[in-house]
């Protein structure tokens, strides 16, 4: 009687021991808040699609993700962003000059409203290796290899493989989503930003790499503070006799292959950019000052890292066809920092 009495105390001693909370998991790099750019790009597909968006891990082993989603299944009419560049950055003058014309700045359908979709799941730590399963109707499973900056305050996501996505960059911090710099700031970057890209067009992926972007380039406005403009004055392979400009183009006797481009805010509580680019010969080709047809709208969104300084974008083209053709879509994932 006594012995069972001994283990009965036993049990109910260690019924009364304070539990022990479960490990926390080890976030990606250290880091709490990602943003992120993914496609499923395939030459031989005419449903690909980018999504452009952000991830938030949490110490319990739990993701959630909040996306903007282009689809070439439900293709989207480029939208107005509401800027419109004011005179110390643009010119209403055509031809040559040395300004971007006045125009009204577009983004990709979509971007200046709330997210398409929103997700969560699990992810576990194995090494450098990041594992992500996303808890939707169908299998979605990520995996990343996980890269720290050389200062720490950063930690870039390569994607090693997924079952949806074919291309995919992510960076992350643990600096707020709501943390962003002002166009003077981005203006002002010190660092050399350089992009890695990887498109699809006319049933062509296109891969470039470490190619140099030219931010100092870019020229602040005085009164549309949220704006940057930039003239290239020429191309050697965009905006020729040959690709849709045969009366202006490179090549031509008037020989216009400069590009227009525009950079500009559209939240103000996001990290959430844009920018535009289009052909000058374009336009003049249609006899139009503003182009309508299609222009390169690519989504972006800002890397800050953990002292909230900017340190570049990740980003998504979701340039659509005005025409019924998907192969005229042109979609693209990218990045645009200082750390790859």
């Amino acid at each position: 009687m006594r012995t069972a009495t001994a283990i009965l105390s036993f049990v109910l001693a260690l019924a009364l021991l304070p539990l022990q909370p479960a490990a926390a998991a080890s976030l990606p790099g250290g880091k709490s808040t990602y943003v992120v750019s993914q496609g499923h790009l395939k030459a031989s597909s005419r449903e690909n699609w980018v999504r452009l968006g952000t991830y938030r891990f949490a110490a319990n082993g739990t993701v959630s993700a909040s996306s903007y989603l282009w689809w070439q299944r439900r293709p989207e009419a480029r939208q107005r962003t509401g800027m419109v560049p004011d005179k110390s950055c643009t010119t209403k003058a055509g031809g040559s000059a040395s300004r971007p014309r006045m125009c009204r700045v577009l983004t990709a359908g979509g971007y200046t409203g709330a997210p398409d979709e929103s997700r969560t799941g699990t992810f576990t730590m194995a090494g450098d290796v990041l594992t992500i399963r996303w808890k939707i109707a169908q299998a979605w499973t990520e995996q990343w290899y996980v890269r720290r900056s050389p200062d720490g305050k950063l930690t870039r996501l390569d994607l090693k493989g997924s079952t949806l996505a074919t291309h995919g960059y992510g960076y992350g911090s643990n600096a707020a989503i709501g943390t962003r710099r002002a166009m003077s700031s981005v203006k002002a970057f010190p660092g050399a930003l350089r992009q890695d890209l990887t498109s699809w067009a006319g049933d062509k992926l296109v891969t470039s790499n470490n190619q140099p972007f030219s931010l100092s380039s870019f020229r602040a406005c005085t009164t549309t503070t949220s704006c940057l403009t930039y003239l290239q004055p020429s191309s050697r392979s965009a905006c020729q006799k040959s690709g849709g400009c045969p009366n202006y183009g490179g090549g031509t006797k008037a020989d216009i292959s400069s590009i227009q481009y525009y950079l500009t805010k559209i939240s103000n509580s996001d990290r959430r950019d844009t920018m535009w680019h289009w052909c000058t010969c374009l336009a003049m080709e249609r006899r139009e000052f503003c182009y309508t047809g299609n222009s390169h709208v690519k989504p972006l969104m800002q890397v800050i890292d953990d002292s909230g300084a900017f340190r570049g974008w990740v980003g998504a083209e979701a340039s659509f066809s005005t025409g019924s053709s998907r192969k005229a879509d042109m979609l693209a994932v990218f990045r645009l920092t200082d750390f790859r």
